[in-house]
């Protein structure tokens, strides 16, 4: 097979992003000359590498066959091009994801302790979603990603090999509501009485759902402010601008001026936070890591 080291960088570059645009921006290339590098890859594999849907590409199973090989490959390539240029030896490096929610508390706490326990280990950090952490952890871009997912909760994907999830913590979700607003003295509330309120939430997207309003509302919700960042969001609470949900692992980083509520009549809602790996022996760097974030979990979970 005729295969170039472009052509693999390449397809690992757009299995993580999911679109050949956004491969193309990252890598510094036109969308044409990415969507040639895969022509020709597909030419020399004999096979269908990607699956065109609306709105990006999905690896089809003989993708996921190469992108094994592809990631392998580039790696033991840049190992020997960092020993060559007598590059620092990068194995106490780990690079790690983490959904929004879980970045104000349990990994910047996690992080902290492991920086006075094991300060010669280098994180690098990615907020993101599920799917665009997934992408990062096929590809070799990350080594451990934190997930959130919702009952019955089944593995983030369906590629071989199945992915390593290891759960941390049952998190609970509350409603966040101004101090000094309409339900100051309120302990909980009625879907009733929130129809008429301004929710605070994150902008959806076909890779990111509406975080911030009440999974199940019914009707429609009248969203007048958007933020990614659930510290931002909260402090728009507090300022009296609205209402948005909160998971219980933020709940230190609640700011003065906001009180929690419950909401009765609707089930409630649990999120399952998971530490998520590739299978197979990791580095001692890693797992150092991952010990950090177990730790800080179960003093979350007390």
């Amino acid at each position: 097979m005729d295969m170039t080291l472009v052509g693999l960088r390449v397809l690992r570059e757009v299995a993580e992003r999911g679109t050949f645009t956004a491969a193309a921006e990252a890598l510094g290339y036109t969308q044409s000359a990415v969507s040639r590098q895969v022509a020709t890859l597909e030419q020399a594999t004999g096979a269908q590498l990607f699956d065109r849907y609306p709105g990006g590409v999905r690896l089809t199973s003989a993708g996921q066959a190469l992108l094994r090989h592809a990631v392998t490959a580039l790696e033991a390539l840049e190992a020997a091009d960092r020993e060559l240029r007598g590059a620092q030896d990068d194995s106490g490096r780990v690079r790690l994801g983490f959904f929004p929610a879980a970045g104000p508390v349990m990994v910047a706490r996690a992080l902290a302790a492991l920086r006075r326990q094991r300060p010669h280990i280098q994180v690098s950090t990615r907020e993101g979603t599920t799917p665009s952490l997934v992408r990062a952890l096929r590809t070799g871009a990350l080594d451990l990603a934190v997930l959130s997912s919702r009952p019955p909760h089944r593995s983030p994907d369906m590629d071989d090999p199945p992915l390593h999830v290891e759960p941390l913590l049952e998190d609970r979700l509350a409603l966040a509501v101004p101090a000094a607003g309409r339900f100051a003295n309120t302990a909980s509330v009625t879907t009733e009485q929130l129809a008429d309120e301004t929710w605070i939430a994150s902008p959806a997207g076909i890779d990111e759902p509406l975080l911030g309003v009440w999974p199940g509302f019914p009707g429609r919700p009248r969203v007048q402010h958007a933020s990614r960042d659930w510290l931002t969001k909260l402090h728009l609470v507090a300022a009296g601008l609205g209402i948005t949900t909160v998971p219980s692992t933020m709940l230190a980083a609640v700011p003065p001026g906001v009180r929690l509520v419950g909401i009765d009549g609707v089930p409630e809602e649990r999120r399952r936070v998971s530490l998520v790996r590739l299978p197979g022996a990791g580095r001692a760097s890693v797992d150092a890591v991952a010990l950090a974030l177990r730790e800080e979990a179960g003093v979350l979970a007390e």
